[in-house]
């Protein structure tokens, strides 16, 4: 498992924040969350690492939706580029 930056900062995109949320209703705060609750599973996406290191977490909200996210480190800060509800695929 990959270590994290901590205090935990985010660098948003503005077009994911909209995208986001119009095609899986799921808000920044919500996406934010789940890097503070236990448990979180964060493995590599090796096939989409050639430019950067991209990432997966697996996790939940304070009102447990669970939630899954493509995301990279960038200057320190997470950048998330996808999140939606977790499937059992």
């Amino acid at each position: 498992m990959r270590s994290l930056p901590n205090p935990k900062a985010f660098d948003w995109y503005e077009g994911n924040i909209s995208k986001n949320f119009i095609k899986h209703a799921v808000t920044v705060q919500e996406a934010e969350e789940i890097f503070y609750n236990k448990p979180l599973i964060i493995v590599d996406d090796a096939s989409h690492s050639s430019q950067e290191i991209r990432l997966y977490a697996f996790g939940k909200t304070k009102v447990n939706r669970m939630l899954f996210t493509a995301f990279t480190i960038r200057n320190n800060k997470l950048r998330i580029i996808s999140i939606r509800d977790m499937k059992r695929k």
